[in-house]
């Protein structure tokens, strides 16, 4: 008889537990990122009444007679099923789609959370609002020029330097991608004006010195006379300030002899071939880079006092190419520069996360650099992690150590700036599932009140 009392009892308790870890759910129903728990119950030890015989010849089986002794939690699991994704046009918001953790640290102590709630701290540093706590990922360093994220490095601290200054950068490489229309007439010599202006055909594009001085390219074509594929280009930095500037064009050399060079096309009108004024010719094959320089205006070299000269490639695309190079058609002359390297000094105006957690820095200058990458972990068994607090959680001997990496790679889901992942509490299934405890509840104590009415009754014998 007593029991039973205590098979109520253990039905109580452990309900109980089931409503708190219901409550707990229904409370974080609106929290970022949050994963529900669900409580898992099994029979506890049961006590033996008598144990199983085998059959005989005279005889059959007989079944062993068990009584049981209650119940027990058996488990409480972190539900890691995927939540809504919440669009909050909040650029340091970020939401993970598909498996994963964001990666927290609190001094030397590892954090992991689903939560992308992140801010800017006084510092540039990427950081959870709510604690403090610092994301993990990857800085980009300098490395020829370009900006790199190594990966396989361990993750540090995150820092985005908004206000930082990205230096100029001097113009080295123009790239030109044009047509000169063959019907243009030749200009002979005694030409008018008028004539002058109908033969030639012209291109102006922005270059950069290295003190971030905006210049003014200008690249003049027009026939060569006597000539069919043969055209003369004059090459000018600021051409108001030609006698100052002092242009030079060369093959292989940056002190070229004049501003002019020749370029030659085939019968089909593909690039032939340049010629500079020194009688240089370029090779039969492969790309045709002139090198060209310039004085810099109201700039000294500091090694003999003299005006400094700043030097660029000028890329005419590939001889017997058609793709992104010079070509001679009778068709509307289209000469125009399409990429060209420079450009002033800037600052850190914004930025933004794509869906492998880079995060690029957009600068005042018109420049984008990659300024680090968001690292994500995942774990062989997620579900042996430990809730550790504030929407985070740290792993344990079950859970299996920490595997980090970028997102979109090794199972890791991918990111969404400016988005949060919403929690996975099912209402209409949590309240359900409350009823089912409370009927639960409700039918062990009526367990244990039936049990002391039959108690009573036996004390009753006895007046």
């Amino acid at each position: 008889m007593m029991r039973s009392l205590y098979s109520g009892v253990s039905g109580l308790q452990n309900h109980q537990t089931r409503m708190d870890v219901i409550g707990n759910n229904i409370s974080n129903v609106n929290t970022n990122g949050f994963k529900r728990g669900r409580v898992t119950f099994q029979d506890m030890i049961s006590q033996q009444m008598s144990g199983a015989a085998r059959p005989t010849d005279e005889l059959g089986g007989v079944n062993p007679k068990d009584v049981g002794l209650g119940m027990t939690v058996a488990a409480i699991d972190n539900i890691f099923t995927q939540g809504n994704l919440q669009s909050t046009g909040v650029s340091t918001d970020v939401a993970i789609q598909g498996n994963g953790f964001f990666v927290l640290k609190s001094g030397d102590e590892s954090f992991y959370t689903r939560n992308g709630a992140f801010s800017l701290d006084r510092d540039g540093t990427l950081v959870n609002p709510a604690n403090g706590m610092r994301v993990q990922g990857w800085m980009a360093d300098e490395v020829n020029g370009e900006m790199i994220i190594s990966t396989a490095a361990s993750p540090e601290d995150l820092i985005i330097p908004v206000g930082s200054k990205d230096p100029a950068k001097a113009t080295t490489n123009i790239n030109f991608s044009c047509n000169l229309d063959k019907t243009t007439p030749e200009i002979l010599q005694g030409a008018s004006d008028s004539d002058i202006r109908n033969g030639t055909w012209g291109t102006t594009h922005e270059i950069y010195d290295s003190f971030g001085n905006e210049h003014e390219l200008a690249i003049s074509f027009s026939r060569v006379a006597g000539t069919t594929n043969q055209w003369r280009a004059v090459v000018n930095v600021d051409a108001d300030n030609a006698d100052y500037t002092q242009t030079r064009v060369g093959l292989g050399t940056t002190d070229g002899e004049s501003n002019v060079f020749i370029v030659t096309f085939d019968n089909t009108g593909a690039l032939q071939s340049v010629t500079d004024s020194a009688g240089n010719v370029t090779n039969p094959s492969g790309e045709i880079v002139l090198q060209a320089s310039y004085t810099v205006p109201e700039s000294n070299n500091y090694e003999n006092g003299n005006p400094y000269r700043q030097t660029f490639n000028i890329n005419l695309g590939t001889i017997g190419s058609w793709e992104n190079t010079i070509t001679q058609s009778a068709a509307k002359s289209t000469t125009k520069a399409y990429y060209q390297d420079g450009y002033k000094m800037g600052y850190l105006e914004n930025f933004k996360i794509d869906s492998n957690g880079v995060i690029t820095g957009v600068y005042t200058n018109g420049t984008n650099r990659a300024i680090g990458q968001i690292a994500m972990a995942t774990f062989t068994n997620d579900r042996g992690l430990e809730k550790a607090g504030d929407n985070t959680f740290v792993e344990t001997n079950n859970s299996g150590m920490a595997r980090i990496g970028e997102s979109g790679i090794a199972g890791r889901g991918s990111l969404m700036a400016g988005a949060l992942e919403m929690s996975n509490v099912d209402l209409s299934e949590q309240l359900t599932d409350m009823i089912v405890t409370q009927r639960g509840f409700q039918s062990n104590a009526k367990t244990i009140q039936t049990a002391d009415t039959l108690l009573e009754t036996v004390l009753s014998l006895k007046r």
